[in-house]
């Protein structure tokens, strides 16, 4: 879309294309007067903003389960709920670019929470390169206290370097940022903020669901470590670079990616490239996921002894709702240990 149409033009554009259009998924109910109208970008942010809301009320999707984040185009039935929304929960232009403009002229109006510019966060760079284990430690940098894993000896001794890192993470974060559950917990803390703000008489309700939350993604760090360590130290791979965020949480690096970009498909030397790297790091596993044909690792892995599996890092394949980010989180040290076994 043209830069130079003005967000007036876009939103009559939207309208209109909704108007005349029948809708493709049900209507939204009509919330009370005093609930606002919550619209949120892709599953695991309803996710956790469908928790904050437990009991009140519950947000929209806008992204469709499966759809890629990062290239969208919206549906009419999804440009009326985003212009009848009352708040909107997203991670932010570099997670969802294409829903930068129809905000600005659809939801004018409305309250934008914009996740990764809170305060309190664990923010890392954006990795440049498909090999990248020895980035994880070397480049990560936290807005907030670090984890409970003891980082002191992974490259923390060149103050410059440092300060680079942490200033590239806060100019451009890698933009999963919900794979670290502490960064889930701010999330929720954020929203259930905005939220009371703008429905007083349900503030309690959702500062409580938030601090549960808090605990229940407390008790899941502590049972994703369990399950995570006998995997730790062995040599795995990933499709595109989705991870960090959990690996860095977690402690356990993946050793490279196969894509060097999200929605990047790799050309023939840069599968040549892994499949070298794959056989001479003793990588143990590769992961897929479920948006992508597993027939591109089959080249890579085939002839060698590497196991192969998929991992979801958006919960493609989990019912929408509450539960769809713990699950997330839980399937993915589950699949991680699996194949590490």
């Amino acid at each position: 879309m043209p830069n130079s149409l003005r967000p007036a033009a876009l939103a009559a554009a939207f309208l209109a294309l909704a108007a005349t259009s029948a809708l493709v998924r049900p209507a939204l109910a009509q919330p009370s007067p005093a609930q606002p109208a919550v619209v949120t970008d892709f599953g695991p942010v309803d996710s956790i903003t469908a928790r904050v809301m437990a009991g009140v009320g519950a947000p929209v999707q806008i992204l469709p389960p499966g759809a890629e984040p990062h290239s969208y185009s919206l549906r009419p039935s999804e440009a009326r709920e985003l212009g009848a929304a009352d708040l909107v929960v997203w991670v932010g232009p570099r997670m969802t670019p294409w829903l930068a403009d129809p905000i600005a002229a659809l939801a004018s109006k409305a309250e934008v929470l914009t996740l990764d510019e809170l305060p309190g966060l664990t923010l890392l760079p954006i990795r440049a390169s498909g090999p990248f284990e020895a980035d994880l430690h070397d480049h990560g940098a936290e807005a907030g206290e670090h984890d409970d894993h003891d980082h002191d000896a992974a490259g923390h001794d060149d103050p410059d370097h440092d300060a680079h890192a942490d200033a590239a993470a806060q100019a451009a974060p890698d933009q999963h940022l919900w794979l670290d559950p502490d960064n889930a917990t701010v999330f929720a803390a954020a929203i259930a903020a905005k939220l009371g703000a703008m429905d007083p008489a349900h503030a309690a309700a959702y500062a409580a669901n938030a601090e549960a939350f808090a605990g229940e993604m407390a008790a899941l760090s502590a049972e994703v470590d369990a399950t995570l360590a006998p995997a730790r130290g062995k040599p795995f791979i990933v499709f595109h670079d989705a991870y960090q965020y959990f690996e860095h949480r977690f402690d356990i690096p993946a050793a490279g990616s196969v894509a060097l970009h999200d929605a990047e498909s790799p050309g023939a030397a840069r599968v040549a490239e892994i499949r070298d790297r794959v056989r001479a790091d003793g990588v143990v596993c590769a992961f897929t996921e479920p948006q992508f044909p597993p027939k591109l690792l089959a080249t890579i892995t085939e002839g060698s002894e590497v196991r192969t599996a998929a991992l979801d890092p958006e919960g493609v394949g989990l019912t929408p709702g509450v539960d769809l980010y713990p699950t997330l989180i839980r399937n993915l040290a589950t699949d991680l240990a699996g194949c590490l076994r």
